[in-house]
């Protein structure tokens, strides 16, 4: 965080009890999903609360849905969440893995952006749900003297559940604000070739360090209901691509990649195939004894990565007969990463720095 009394002044021309000005900035805020504060009963409960509460993620009418919610499913799941957590939780730093790799990245493109900008360009984070706020970090912002706000939600294909609530998070934080900051909004960055890269890159490096190759790549995505597919949202075309390119970056025939949709909740019909189920039945009828599995559309290892798909989905695989499961990590903070975001963000300030 920059300090804005060090290069605030009173404007020229005002009385002397005009209050000082930072210096005007622009700040690149880059935003995550978020996480609880701890794995325990009390903060997973408040996590889940808000993060199932956004009618953005949960469509459902709220008086059919918060008593299931406030009475059933938050009385147990913090208790099963916690313990997933719990299994990943990074215990030297007090967090989740996502809050690490998070604050990693923002240093790096911290880093970036001063190499490129100087001290015109400020770049933190927040979290759609849980610390830090969007919210507090808009203001945090705003005090330190940025007029202009870039947004930049982590996530390279477009959702309802996912940029949508990201965004509007972000704007009912600017409704709070005496001097709105001019706002920009990162598009969706599925296709950008820097990001198609940076994907080919890990898989490239992943297969070279396997004795024998696996004999397919499963490309998992986030899920969502199908109905949200219906109703227009376009998160499965955007996922489809994202595939697609990778695999014609890689020069693969279509029987070395597939697409597949996890984390599956409720009882309505997701986005299919499910992943944990299609590795099964890569194994026991197809015969797969090798495979590997990635998730593009997660910017950062998380719960989603190590916890379900290197352990829930590692077993369905396994116990269906298969042998040899390789999870090839997000991208993270690798540097191809790093430089994939950074050309991002400096095509989003065009206009406003060149």
């Amino acid at each position: 965080m920059l300090d804005a009394s060090l290069d605030a002044a009173r404007p020229a021309h005002a009385p002397a009890d005009h209050p000082k000005v930072p210096r005007a900035k622009t700040g690149v805020l880059l935003a995550n999903l978020g996480t609880p504060d701890h794995y325990s009963y009390w903060p997973m409960r408040r996590y889940l609360n808000e993060f199932l509460s956004d009618r953005r993620v949960i469509d459902y009418s709220p008086w059919k849905w918060q008593p299931l919610l406030q009475l059933i499913i938050l009385t147990k799941r913090p208790f099963t969440s916690g313990e997933a957590y719990k299994s990943i939780w990074n215990e030297d730093k007090g967090e989740s893995p996502l809050m690490t790799i998070t604050r990693e990245q923002t240093a790096k493109m911290a880093e970036a952006m001063h190499v490129r900008y100087g001290d015109q360009v400020m770049v933190d984070f927040c979290m759609r749900y849980g610390n830090p706020s969007t919210k507090s970090k808009v203001r945090a912002m705003v005090e330190a003297g940025c007029t202009r706000i870039l947004f930049f939600p982590l996530y390279p294909h477009y959702a309802g559940a996912t940029s949508a609530t990201a965004n509007d998070q972000f704007f009912r934080a600017l409704m709070d604000e005496t001097w709105q900051p001019i706002a920009r909004v990162v598009e969706p960055y599925f296709e950008n070739p820097l990001y198609i890269e940076a994907l080919a890159e890990s898989v490239e490096r992943a297969y070279a360090d396997i004795d024998k190759r696996p004999e397919i790549l499963v490309v998992s995505y986030h899920g969502m209901p199908k109905r949200y597919l219906m109703q227009g949202d376009p998160y499965h075309c955007h996922c489809q691509k994202t595939t697609r390119l990778l695999k014609e970056r890689l020069g693969w025939e279509d029987t070395e990649i597939t697409t597949t949709f996890q984390s599956v909740f409720g009882p309505e019909e997701w986005l299919k195939p499910y992943t944990v189920d299609e590795v099964a039945r890569l194994a026991r009828e197809d015969g797969k004894q090798r495979i590997a599995v990635m998730a593009p559309a997660f910017s950062a290892d998380c719960i989603e990565t190590l916890e379900e798909i290197n352990e829930e989905i590692r077993e369905s695989f396994e116990e269906a007969g298969g042998e040899e499961f390789t999870y090839i990590p997000c991208l993270n903070d690798d540097d191809a990463h790093i430089k994939a975001l950074s050309s991002i963000v400096e095509s989003n300030l065009m206009g406003w720095l060149d």
